[in-house]
C-alpha cells in the first residue's frame, strides 16, 4: 500500500489532468492497479475545481491542455493563483509530475522552472510511470523515511534554517521560504556536504531526484529554482565550479 501524505494507512490520492480520454484511462486504470486512489480530469478549469472539493497527495499534469497549458497551471499553484480565488489561495507545494509528447529539452527546463517535481515524455510505459510517482511521493513525505535515518535537528546556515523535521526553511528574519520536495532534498544534501565540491550525478543521487539525464540540465534547473529562493543570499552560498559542478561555500550548525 502506497502512504497517503496526511494519512499513513490509506493510499495516496492522485489527481490527474488530461484531456484525452484514451490516455487519461490508461494512466489511472495504471494508478489503481499500483495501489493508488486516482481520479481524472480533462482541463485547468476541472483541475481547480476538484481541488476544491478534495485535496490530493500528487497531481499528474499533461503540458499540452485546452485552454490554459499545463506549464501556467503549475506556475499558478506554485504562486498561490487559484482560478476562484486568486487572493486567497496559498501557494501549493503538492508534488507535480509533468507529462507531455513533447520530449525536448527546453520543455523539460521549462516545466521544471516553473516548479514541477518532475517531467515525464510520452510515450512512457506503466512500470516507468508508477517508479516515478512512488519517487516523488517518497520525497515529499517525511514520514516515509526509514526510522533510523529521520533526523530530528535543525541545520542553521547564514542566518538562514532548515528543519528537517518540519522541512521548513526559515530566512533570517524569520520568515518561511516555501520550497518544494525537490529543493529540500538538493539543498539537504549541499547542507550535509558544506564547503566541498559536488558534481551533477553525485546531488542527483544524494537529492534521490531523477529527473532525466544528468546532460537535461535538471541539477541546474534545480540549483536555479533553490538560488531564487534563498535571494540575494545565494551568491554567498551556492557557487558553480565550472566543469565540476557546485560547492555550498558557507558553514552549517546542527542544533
Amino acid at each position: 500500500m502506497v502512504p497517503n501524505l496526511s494519512d499513513p494507512d490509506l493510499p495516496a490520492r492522485i489527481l490527474v489532468v488530461e484531456d484525452d480520454a484514451g490516455m487519461r484511462t490508461l494512466i489511472l486504470r495504471a494508478l489503481q492497479g499500483g495501489g493508488f486512489r486516482a481520479r481524472g480530469v480533462a482541463s485547468g478549469d476541472e483541475m481547480w475545481a476538484a481541488l476544491e472539493v478534495a485535496p490530493v497527495d500528487l497531481i499528474i499534469l499533461d503540458i499540452m491542455l485546452p485552454g490554459t497549458n499545463g506549464i501556467e497551471l503549475c506556475r499558478a499553484l506554485r504562486s498561490g493563483q487559484g482560478a476562484s480565488h486568486p487572493d486567497e489561495t496559498p501557494p501549493s507545494q503538492v508534488p507535480i509530475i509533468m507529462v507531455s509528447a513533447r520530449g525536448e529539452e527546453r520543455d523539460r527546463v521549462m516545466g521544471l522552472e516553473t516548479g514541477a517535481d518532475d517531467y515525464v515524455p510520452k510515450p512512457f510505459g506503466q512500470r516507468e510511470l508508477l517508479a516515478r510517482v512512488r519517487a516523488v511521493l517518497r520525497r515529499g513525505s517525511p514520514g516515509t523515511a526509514a526510522p533510523e535515518k529521520v533526523r530530528r535537528e535543525k541545520l542553521q546556515f547564514a542566518g538562514w534554517t532548515l528543519d528537517l523535521r518540519r522541512r521548513e526553511l526559515t530566512d533570517p528574519s524569520g520568515a518561511t521560504v516555501d520550497i518544494s520536495g525537490a529543493e529540500h532534498d538538493l539543498l539537504t544534501s549541499f547542507l550535509d556536504n558544506p564547503q566541498r565540491v559536488i558534481a551533477r550525478d553525485r546531488l542527483l543521487e544524494l537529492s534521490r531526484t531523477r529527473l532525466g539525464d544528468v546532460s537535461d540540465r535538471s541539477i541546474d534547473v534545480l540549483v536555479s529554482r533553490l538560488r531564487r529562493k534563498l535571494g540575494s543570499d545565494a551568491d554567498q552560498l551556492i557557487r558553480t565550479v565550472r566543469g565540476l559542478g557546485y560547492i555550498f561555500v558557507a558553514e552549517v550548525e546542527r542544533v
